[in-house]
């Protein structure tokens, strides 16, 4: 429901953030991961997932797009929650995740607080195949990717469709990977 905040950061803990948008404070879960990502910059985007329980509906934050996948993909394990995903994201980074699956190292995931042999397996086996398809060089594609996304959602917002942003925005990372949003929104903006 959910994709992304953006706005004012208003408190900040290892656990919790709490992102002012329009007069509205959004309590938002996070792992120690996105925790020392955010920094303390007052403007700051995070990627969300919503989780509807029965008692609650509660809003998790991440601040990659891949660490919210990994997240997603995690919760669809059976037996692995919420808060068991965010416990994983807190103690491994997620390419560390990723490669604890795809390399089916379960003693790294039984190191994880929470994580027993048999949950540790069941990640392995329901995840092995899907992990690692979007992005298979690891973290320089997830900040590509990342200031890929940013740059699109920019532009989308702006009111430019999303098919000719991703053409234009393509192009520019084919010639210039490492471009930071910034850069890539400009040169976009001459080109749409």
């Amino acid at each position: 429901m959910y994709h992304h905040l953006r706005g004012r950061l208003v408190e900040k803990n290892p656990t919790f953030v709490v992102v002012e948008c329009h007069g509205v404070g959004y309590y938002v879960n996070i792992s120690l991961s996105t925790y020392a990502q955010i920094g303390d910059d007052e403007n700051v985007m995070i990627y969300t997932h919503l989780a509807v329980r029965e008692d609650a509906h509660v809003l998790y934050g991440f601040a990659h797009e891949s660490e919210r996948e990994i997240f997603r993909l995690l919760i669809s394990v059976s037996g692995v929650g919420a808060n068991t995903a965010r416990m994983i994201l807190s103690s491994l980074l997620p390419d560390e995740v990723e490669m604890a699956i795809r390399s089916e190292n379960i003693a790294l995931l039984k190191g994880v607080k929470g994580i027993g042999a048999k949950t540790a397996q069941r990640i392995v086996v329901d995840l092995k195949d899907k992990v690692g398809l979007s992005s298979e060089s690891g973290s320089i594609s997830t900040s590509v990717s990342s200031s890929r996304e940013e740059a699109i959602v920019a532009l989308e917002v702006l009111g430019f469709s999303r098919k000719a942003i991703e053409k234009v925005v393509s192009a520019h990372l084919a010639q210039e990977p490492e471009a930071s949003v910034e850069l890539i929104i400009k040169n976009a903006l001459q080109k749409l």
